[in-house]
C-alpha cells in the first residue's frame, strides 16, 4: 500500500517524514530495530502525519514542530497493527509478513510496545499540555475499542451503533486527532482546530467503513492480505451486520459464520452471499453521509489549497471520481 500521492508540495516534508520515521526506531537493541522497520518499510497511506501537515497549514506551519506530532502518531498507528496482527493470527500486512508470522508472538507484542514508547519519547520534545492530553485520551479510547472488537468476535447479534461505536474508538478517533493536533502544533485558531478534528472524525468512519468493503470485495493484490479476512478472525463489520438484517441470507449466513468459526468452511461461500445482497451497498451509502458530514465541516474553514486537497482525500476515500 503505496503513500498517497495528491499532496503537492507536501511530498517533500513527507519524503522527510518518512526517512525520520524510520530512524525514530531505531535503537540499541538490533532485533527490535529489525521488528519495527519490517512494518514501517512494508509502506502504508501515511494518512494520519498527512492530516498533521495538512492540520499545520491553517496555522504558523513548521515541520519541526509537526514532525514531532505526525511522527508518534504514525508510531501509535503501527505499534497497534502489530498488536492486531498477534490477536487476529494474521500471517500477511500489506503484502508482506507480519511480524507475528516473521518472529513469533512474543517476538511481535514487545515490538508494538517498543515502537508506542518510542512515540512517546518524541512527544515529550512537545510543550503543550492540551497536545498530550488529546493523544494520551485517544490511546486509551483505542485500547478500549480493540477490546470491544476481541469481545465481539464471532457476535452475529450485534448492532450497527455498536460496530460504529467501536470504530470510531479503533480508527476515526487517531485521524480525528491527527488532524486536530496538527492545528494546535501549529497555533491555529481554536474554531479552526475543532472543525478539523470534526473533519478528521468523519473521514475516519468512512476510511474504516471502505476498508472493511475491501476486505470482501476486493483482491489479495489490492488489500495486502486474502479477502475475507475480518470474517475469518471472527470480526463482524457493517456489511455482514446488514446482510444479516435481511431475511433472505440470514440462516444461511449465520450457518456460514458457524461453520468458518469451527474451522470448517472457508469465508468464499459467506462472501458469496454477502455480494448477492444489499450490505455492500448500504455501507457504501453510509461512508458517504459520513463524507458529505465531513465536507460539511470543510465549508467553514478558510479557503486555500490545503482546503481543496482535504475534499480531495475524501472523495479519494470513498472512491468517488468527483
Amino acid at each position: 500500500m503505496k503513500r498517497l500521492q495528491i499532496f503537492g508540495l507536501l511530498n517533500r516534508d513527507m519524503d522527510q517524514i518518512e526517512k525520520e520515521l524510520y530512524r525514530s526506531v531505531q535503537g540499541d537493541d538490533d532485533l527490535l530495530t529489525e521488528t519495527s522497520l519490517h512494518l514501517l518499510k512494508a509502506g502504508g497511506k501515511r494518512l494520519r502525519p498527512v492530516f498533521v501537515l495538512m492540520g499545520g497549514k491553517f496555522g504558523k506551519y513548521d515541520l519541526e514542530k509537526l514532525k514531532r506530532v505526525a511522527i508518534p502518531l504514525e508510531l501509535i498507528h503501527s505499534a497497534s497493527l502489530v498488536h492486531d496482527d498477534v490477536i487476529d493470527d494474521a500471517e500477511l500486512r500489506r503484502g508482506e509478513l507480519t511480524v507475528k508470522a516473521k518472529w513469533g508472538d512474543k517476538i511481535a507484542m514487545y515490538t508494538g510496545d517498543y515502537i508506542y514508547a518510542k512515540a512517546l519519547v518524541m512527544t515529550t520534545e512537545l510543550k503543550n499540555p492540551r497536545i498530550h492530553q488529546i493523544l494520551s485520551k485517544a490511546m486509551i479510547e483505542m485500547s478500549i475499542g480493540e477490546m470491544e472488537q476481541i469481545r465481539d468476535f464471532f457476535n452475529s447479534e450485534q448492532s450497527v451503533r455498536h460496530y460504529l461505536r467501536r470504530i470510531r474508538r479503533k480508527t476515526a478517533l487517531l485521524i480525528a486527532v491527527s488532524c486536530q493536533l496538527g492545528a494546535l502544533a501549529a497555533e491555529a485558531d481554536p474554531e479552526v482546530a475543532r472543525l478539523l478534528y470534526n473533519y478528521g472524525y468523519n473521514v475516519g468512519m468512512a476510511f474504516q467503513i471502505r476498508d472493511d468493503l475491501l476486505d470482501l470485495s476486493g483482491t489479495e493484490k489490492q488489500i495486502g492480505k486474502p479477502p475475507g479476512s475480518d470474517m475469518r478472525q471472527g470480526n463482524i463489520t457493517l456489511p455482514v451486520i446488514y446482510s444479516l438484517e435481511d431475511e433472505r441470507l440470514r440462516e444461511s449466513l449465520l450457518e456460514e459464520l458457524k461453520s468458518i468459526r469451527e474451522g470448517h468452511s472457508t469465508v468464499g461461500h459467506a462472501i458469496d452471499l454477502i455480494l448477492s445482497g444489499d450490505g455492500i451497498a448500504r455501507s457504501e451509502e453510509l461512508a458517504s453521509r459520513y463524507i458529505d458530514k465531513a465536507l460539511a465541516a470543510l465549508e467553514q474553514l478558510p479557503n486555500n489549497k490545503t482546503k481543496r486537497n482535504l475534499r480531495d482525500i475524501a472523495y479519494f476515500i470513498t472512491g468517488r471520481s468527483y
